[in-house]
């Protein structure tokens, strides 16, 4: 029950939302229905932390540690994204920049994107997860889209062709493994089932099992921005609203590394082998190098960003790669503190893009004495960001530093390279942002600054001390992921 009414209050409310549009409570009607669905997915963790994994709706839904804490953690970003974009929003329906029908639009398709990673997560259906991946694609191309200008519509026909193409070769990929599964389990559902496949990945066909991860890999790869499929997600973090570079950046690249990371699972079992965790650790050290050295060369705010998230998911996927207790321990915290962290450096960003008119970097200067809040909170990101303690994320890069140490140290270096590139590009370019006069037009605007806050204080929390049921909660998902 718990379950349904976490799915269904998201799909109910984009549905609503679709005939409110711009009118007068659409904001609120957002905001409540985000929370009602964060306090749904709270009862299904806890219902799953003590009772333990559990079926529904004749095995067509599954929930373990793994996914239904990346069911809270979408629920809660989504939850503090609208919060965030009440004002946001309305300062761009008031300088003209989104008119009613974009507003339908961007209240619907929020609500409708939430649905899509949820329902990703909490199926049990290898098949019911690709149409909810697609479902979530086509539902943020529209947002991405959504100021209709021309750079926004470029990026939008990218963003949908690049993972068009991808999500083709995933579903070519899971063609694979169900013409393996159906050898075990005949025809029919119960061999695209995770929790059938799993269970008996040892009798999968290894060499199809094999062949079926690198499609899988290459297409869900690109949904989570791993170099060299990455050149949609700057263009849109860049082009749409910022709310929507929130929760790409924090909800939909885990949930397409959550797929990843469930397929691995399943042929190391048929292979008896980590083959494919070399793949993962490639992919994921290419992308950790490549985004740092490109975060030097970029003048666009929020595409600086985007190519921090892309260098992050390349940790946790080269973490998950190197498997073993502590790299996967530390990737799950990863994908938790950088999904916290980043959200609110989008949510200060984009504030500070709406007082100085533009996205530029070398536009943006002073924050901290024209918004104290607002400069206060980029730069706290960004130091959060870049793994300085005592934040969660110098915790969870230490855990998969110190395991990396152990179990592939020739690799450790150019982790580490990675990890200095990025530190340094990110504090050469926010620096002047936050210090200095502010810029002679910045304008004086209302921010939601409590999300930036709040997820600020999480992260504080996170570095000094773990919650014992989070610490119990991450060690039975790294004994599911074993």
């Amino acid at each position: 029950m718990t379950l349904l009414l976490l799915l269904g209050t998201s799909a109910i409310a984009a549905i609503v939302l679709a005939f409110v549009g711009d009118r007068k409570y659409a904001h609120e009607i957002n905001i409540a229905g985000s929370a009602a669905t964060f306090v749904a997915s709270v009862f299904l963790a806890v219902e799953v932390y003590w009772n333990g994994p559990m079926l529904a709706v004749e095995d067509f839904f599954f929930v373990d540690a793994f996914n239904v804490y990346l069911a809270v953690l979408t629920a809660f970003v989504s939850t503090t994204t609208a919060i965030f974009s009440r004002r946001y929003m309305k300062y761009e329906r008031s300088h003209g920049r989104v008119g009613h029908k974009s507003m339908r639009f961007y209240h619907a398709m929020f609500q409708l994107f939430i649905f899509a990673m949820l329902l990703a997560l909490l199926t049990n259906n290898v098949g019911v997860l690709w149409i909810s991946m697609e479902l979530a694609t086509l539902s943020t191309v529209l947002l991405v889209s959504l100021y209709r200008t021309p750079s926004a519509i470029e990026a939008a026909w990218k963003y949908f062709i690049l993972c068009g193409v991808g999500i083709a070769l995933a579903l070519f990929g899971t063609v694979l493994l169900y013409f393996a599964s159906e050898k075990v389990f005949g025809e029919g559902s119960q061999g695209l089932l995770w929790t059938n496949l799993s269970a008996s990945a040892g009798q999968l066909e290894p060499t199809v099992l094999s062949l079926a991860f690198i499609f899988l890999m290459v297409g869900y790869g690109t949904k989570v921005g791993l170099v060299p499929l990455h050149n949609w997600l700057p263009d849109a973090h860049s082009e749409g609203p910022t709310p929507i570079s929130a929760v790409l950046s924090g909800l939909l690249l885990n949930v397409a590394l959550y797929a990843l990371v469930r397929c691995k699972v399943i042929v190391d079992g048929a292979t008896h082998s980590n083959k494919s965790g070399y793949i993962m650790m490639a992919f994921g050290l290419l992308s950790i190098i490549v985004a740092a050295v490109s975060m030097l060369r970029q003048k666009d705010i929020k595409r600086m960003f985007a190519y921090s998230s892309i260098e992050h998911m390349g940790i946790a996927t080269f973490a998950f790669g190197l498997g073993g207790p502590v790299a996967t321990f530390g990737a799950l915290l990863h994908m938790l503190v950088h999904s916290i962290t980043k959200s609110a450096i989008f949510f200060a960003a984009g504030t500070a893009s709406q007082m100085n008119s533009t996205q530029d970097m070398s536009g943006i200067r002073g924050l901290v004495k024209g918004n104290p809040l607002v400069g206060w909170g980029l730069m706290l990101g960004t130091v959060a960001i870049a793994g300085v303690p005592p934040f969660g994320v110098f915790t969870s890069e230490f855990l998969i530093l110190t395991a990396a140490m152990k179990d592939a140290p020739y690799l450790a270096p150019i982790f580490l390279l990675g990890l200095a590139i990025a530190f340094a590009a990110l504090f050469k370019r926010v620096m002047p942002m936050v210090f200095g006069e502010p810029a002679p037009y910045q304008v004086s605007i209302k921010a939601s600054n409590v999300p930036v806050i709040a997820h600020l204080v999480i992260m504080l929390v996170l570095g000094l001390y773990m919650p014992v049921f989070l610490n119990d909660w991450f060690h039975k998902a790294v004994e599911l992921l074993r």
